[in-house]
Order: C-alpha cells, then sequence, then structure tokens
C-alpha cells in the first residue's frame, strides 16, 4: 500500500511562485499548447485536434481555484469549441493572429490587469502576450524565441500535459493546491 499524501509533492523555485501569487487569469493557445500542433486532416477536409486529459484536468481546477483559464487562437474549428465547452471555459477568441487585443478585451472584461495574467504559448504570434504576462510560459517543445522570452519551461511538450504543469505551478502558487489535492486522497 502507498504511503498516504500529506503534502504536495511539487516544488517550484521561489521566483517562479512569486510571479505566479497574483495571477487571476491565464491565457492559453490551442495548436503546440492545449494540442500537440499537429493538424489531422480527414478524407472530407475537416481537421481533427488530439486534446490530452492531464491539460482539461488542469484548466478545470484553475476554474475551481478562481483562477480563469482563457483561449486565444489563430485558428476555429468545431472540435475545439466542443472541448471548451465541456471543459467550462468561457472565454475564447478564435481566429485571431493579433492576439494582444484579444488578451487586453479578456482582461478588461475580467477587471484584470497584464500584473494578474499568465500566457502560455509556442510560437511568435504569442510573444506580444507573453511578454506584457506576469508569468509567461512556453511547452519544452516551443519556439527557440518563445522559449528565450519564458519564464518557465514545461517538462512536457505541448499537448502532451504541459498546460498541466503551468495550471500546478499556479495552484501551488495561490495556495490551492493542496487543498483540491486533498479533495482527491481523503
Amino acid at each position: 500500500m502507498p504511503p498516504a499524501m500529506t503534502s504536495p509533492v511539487l516544488q517550484f523555485p521561489a521566483e517562479l511562485l512569486l510571479r505566479a501569487q497574483d495571477v487571476r487569469v491565464a491565457f492559453f493557445d490551442v495548436d503546440g499548447v492545449l494540442t500537440d500542433g499537429g493538424l489531422y486532416i480527414s478524407e472530407s477536409g475537416e481537421t481533427l485536434k488530439r486534446f490530452h486529459t492531464l491539460d482539461g484536468h488542469g484548466l478545470k481546477l484553475l476554474q475551481r481555484a478562481g483562477i480563469t483559464p482563457a483561449v486565444i487562437t489563430g485558428r476555429d474549428s468545431l472540435p475545439l469549441r466542443v472541448r471548451l465547452k465541456a471543459l467550462g471555459v468561457e472565454h475564447a477568441v478564435f481566429g485571431t493572429e493579433d492576439k494582444r487585443p484579444a488578451a487586453e478585451q479578456i482582461l478588461a472584461s475580467l477587471g484584470c490587469n497584464w500584473s494578474q495574467a499568465a500566457a502560455m504559448g509556442d510560437d511568435w504570434p504569442d510573444l506580444p502576450v507573453l511578454r506584457r504576462s506576469a508569468l509567461a510560459c512556453a511547452p519544452a517543445n516551443a519556439q527557440a524565441e518563445v522559449r528565450h522570452a519564458a519564464h518557465f519551461v514545461t517538462q512536457a511538450r505541448g499537448g502532451d500535459g504541459a498546460a498541466r504543469e503551468l495550471c500546478d505551478l499556479l495552484l501551488v502558487a495561490t495556495g490551492r493546491y493542496a487543498a483540491l489535492l486533498a479533495d482527491y486522497t481523503a
């Protein structure tokens, strides 16, 4: 029988925790962050994407902790909209390469500012949001300039649990991780 959990096993550097402690909204790109970046095209021309359940559960945990997940993506598709609806993600902007104004609109609607934002992206269109956010994150396989701009580069690749790593960091930094974990270990 495994030992009972008494505290979270995750640990992050103090400077990351300080950057993340006031975050109230977390922006996520889709292709290359919430998916592996691959596009699967069916014979009928339909685009299919693969989402990881670890990332989905992380977005749900953020919401339970009072942190708003938001999606800003250059693409739009019915499968993406279905997935976000299933996860309860209410703030999303689809089909835009100019992500900064979209993020500013979401921040304004939530009464937040950049010092309360985290962002995760993997390519150049994400840089304007990453550079303004209090906490900038990139998946392990993000483009080099994006990894360089990030305060935190995940161990996981995009679409393979990278978004969950950011969610866990935010939950630890805001002091909500242990209580949420306790709900599952009782």
